[in-house]
């Protein structure tokens, strides 16, 4: 653990975070997250984008995916309806000896480092959590630690972006933080060759026949509206493997086709037990 001296006090900062998946698919999503972080002038400030999406869309892979191509490193904090500002802000803790230590969150240890604070579903998080970071996403771009008693100012190459869920179970975020995370970025499900694309980026071992039976599926599903991502696709095209191996239906080190009769069955026990009965009506 790295540890730095911050107006007398020592503190403790949180190791990045990283990620294999490289972004795939909607590639001007990516574009304008890049432009949100770009300084035009030096007297420019970047911006902190609100990602937007139903769950499992990519959100927070298009966010280290942004990170990585700006080559800096970045830090996940996850959003729960629990977080509390010192969380989000420096912690005490008890060391070996008993003694209290402080540890930087990730978001802040992105801020001191120069990397990028990547806030996953933060519309889980409540007000009171929120305004501890409001002077971070104006001009100010500091925050205050009343448990550390210190002032923390953001590297010049900070950059932030938080995610948010498009789904029933978050807060509403007060109109005074919502005007500070602009622009909103939409992400929306992929069509069908960045479905399929992105499935085999995540399993270039599944055998495409099984990806593309996926996607029909997953298709189907989104011309009704429903909420199934391609995250859900991925888990089922993994259950497909992990159930057609463990009956010895499928190899796929071999260089057979599997029969469409197999896969409808495989894919049936699939979706059942990722998303349950009533999906299956849009199986194919």
């Amino acid at each position: 653990m790295k540890t730095i001296q911050l107006d007398g006090v020592a503190l403790e900062l949180t190791p990045p975070d990283s990620q294999d998946q490289n972004w795939v698919g909607n590639m001007e999503v990516l574009d304008q997250l890049l432009a949100c972080w770009m300084k035009v002038h030096e007297s420019d400030l970047p911006l902190s984008p609100r990602l937007i999406g139903r769950p499992g869309v990519g959100k927070t892979t298009l966010a280290c995916a942004a990170a990585k191509a700006l080559d800096r490193p970045y830090w996940i904090f996850q959003g729960t309806m629990d977080t509390r500002p010192e969380d989000l802000l420096i912690s005490p803790v008890i060391n070996a000896e008993g003694k209290i230590k402080y540890v930087a969150s990730g978001i802040v240890t992105a801020m001191i480092e120069g990397g990028v604070a990547i806030l996953d579903e933060g519309n889980r998080m409540g007000e009171k959590s929120w305004a501890s970071l409001a002077p971070l996403l104006d001009h100010r771009r500091y925050v205050e630690s009343i448990v550390a008693g210190v002032k923390i100012k953001a590297h010049p190459e900070f950059r932030f972006c938080t995610t948010m869920n498009e789904d029933a179970s978050t807060f509403e975020i007060p109109e005074y933080i919502q005007s500070r995370l602009q622009p909103q970025i939409y992400i929306d499900f992929a069509d069908a060759d960045e479905e399929h694309e992105i499935i085999k980026a995540n399993m270039p071992f599944a055998p495409d026949e099984i990806i593309a039976y996926v996607v029909s599926f997953l298709q189907n599903a989104h011309s009704h509206d429903e909420p199934f991502s391609v995250r859900d696709g991925i888990n089922i095209t993994r259950m497909i493997l992990k159930l057609g191996t463990s009956r010895k239906q499928i190899n796929i080190n071999g260089t057979g086709a599997v029969s469409p009769g197999l896969l409808r069955e495989l894919l049936h026990d699939a979706v059942m037990g990722i998303l349950g009965d009533d999906a299956l009506r849009y199986i194919v």
